[in-house]
């Protein structure tokens, strides 16, 4: 059975730091493309960033350009997301996803992803 699960999110300050985790069992993770995406209240889910497992390029919402980034390790079956300098419209639900397949194609949408995490809560408030 194929299962995604997120950790790290929490209350921090703005301009705070965080390092969300994507754990998966039942899969490989460098055999797919790996995304996140976030969910605020009210609001569509939105692509976050993504990391190819064909060949580890990395691409991200220009919203997020400079204060994400996106680290896959291997050997731990793991996909990192360290989150900086956090704003207030940064607090969402945070969402990891496996592609469909190895690339990012159209990665920034929801339909590409055949699987899903159940998320994990930033808040970013003083």
């Amino acid at each position: 059975q194929v299962q995604l699960v997120e950790s790290g999110g929490g209350l921090v300050q703005p301009g705070g730091s965080l390092r969300l985790s994507c754990v998966a069992s039942g899969l490989t993770l460098d055999y797919y493309g790996i995304g996140w995406f976030r969910q605020a209240p009210g609001k569509e889910r939105e692509g976050v960033s993504c990391v190819s497992g064909s060949d580890g390029s990395t691409y991200y919402a220009d919203s997020v350009k400079g204060r994400f980034t996106i680290v896959r390790d291997n050997a731990k079956n793991t996909v990192y997301l360290e989150i900086n300098s956090l704003k207030s419209e940064d607090t969402a639900v945070y969402y990891c996803a496996a592609h469909s397949t190895r690339s990012c194609i159209r990665w920034y949408k929801v339909d590409p992803y055949d699987y899903w995490g159940q998320g994990t809560q930033v808040t970013v408030s003083s």
